[in-house]
């Protein structure tokens, strides 16, 4: 089993990491909690990790903590949820949030997530609750870091509508989401993440 991972990050397209270990390139899939905390292309990380064993693939997925990944696990237990569904989970709010959402009982919130319905909301609340007690240091995802190359207007939303329907969004809404929020100036991971907390918020 992979747990964790030292090495140079060579390429990140939200959800998408290549990072070079020793020469040896691991390309991963990680939350967008994680994803902001990255630093730039060619520089040092470490990261927790999780490996799913498919019949078609071997799948390493990727966490700035310990916390995160663990609260990765834990949503793999409930009925129903799958990984993509786990990411998208902890793209769309931090595991505080989520927290919060289950310890008050809200669907409404859970429901805007991507691929969530409300009998699927109901059981992660249900489920969820217990095993969220038994979770230690189920801290706020760190803020995003500035990114110091911005990229263009164009390339900037198309990358992010790309991580968004990675996530599960249908690609217009994705489309109509980004949209609403992009402004001069913003990068890829800024547009990901107003889109994110505006259909959060709704």
């Amino acid at each position: 089993m992979i747990g964790r991972l030292k090495g140079e990050l060579v390429h990140k397209q939200a959800p998408h990491l290549l990072i070079d270990v020793n020469g040896v390139g691991y390309e991963l899939e990680a939350p967008l909690s994680t994803f902001f905390t990255l630093p730039e292309s060619g520089q040092g990380v470490i990261l927790f990790t999780h490996l799913a064993i498919r019949e078609d693939a071997h799948v390493l997925y990727a966490f700035a903590t310990e916390s995160e990944r663990a609260l990765f696990r834990s949503l793999l237990k409930v009925s129903g949820v799958g990984a993509k569904m786990a990411l998208a989970i902890l793209s769309g709010m931090s595991a505080e949030e989520f927290s919060r959402c289950v310890e008050v009982e809200d669907v409404a919130s859970l429901v805007r997530l991507p691929g969530i319905g409300r009998k699927t909301a109901q059981r992660l609340i249900v489920e969820m609750r217990d095993r969220l007690a038994k979770l230690d240091d189920l801290t706020p995802a760190l803020a995003p870091q500035q990114s110091t190359q911005a990229k263009s207007r164009g390339g900037a939303t198309t990358d992010a509508v790309a991580a968004l329907v990675a996530l599960g969004y249908k690609p217009q809404e994705a489309g109509s989401m980004v949209k609403a929020v992009a402004e001069d100036g913003m990068d890829s991971e800024a547009l990901i993440r107003a889109a994110l907390q505006s259909a959060v918020q709704q």
